[in-house]
């Protein structure tokens, strides 16, 4: 069998770990080693903060309707629990957005609730 030298692919892949760290701080963006290790630890942070991110609109939308809801006397869960009991299906992030753009909607959305 041949002899197979393994340098022109440990370069190859050292070359594409080192170009996504480019911009990295201290000797995460120039050495090897801590470049890979920056990258992993990165790869799990995005895979949890893309997780966070849902729980931190949900979060944002719950305030942004409170906030409209008590200029109207009435708290945020009541509203959501008469919404549920009327059996009415709209998610958050769209009553967040009629608040904000479209406050007409939203306040006949609150007065068939109220009812």
């Amino acid at each position: 069998m041949t002899r197979v030298k393994r340098g022109t692919t440990s370069m190859k892949t050292r070359r594409n770990v080192l170009k996504k760290v480019k911009g990295y701080r201290f000797g995460r963006g120039t050495k090897e080693a801590a470049a890979y290790e920056a990258l992993v630890h990165a790869g799990k942070y995005s895979f949890a903060h893309r997780k966070d991110k849902k729980n931190d609109f949900r979060r944002l939308w719950n305030v942004q309707i409170g906030s409209v809801l008590k200029t109207k006397n009435l708290s945020y869960s009541k509203f959501i629990g008469a919404m549920k009991k009327k059996s009415i299906l709209i998610d958050r992030k769209i009553m967040a957005t009629l608040a904000e753009h479209n406050p007409t909607s939203f306040d006949r959305l609150v007065a068939e609730v109220s009812k």
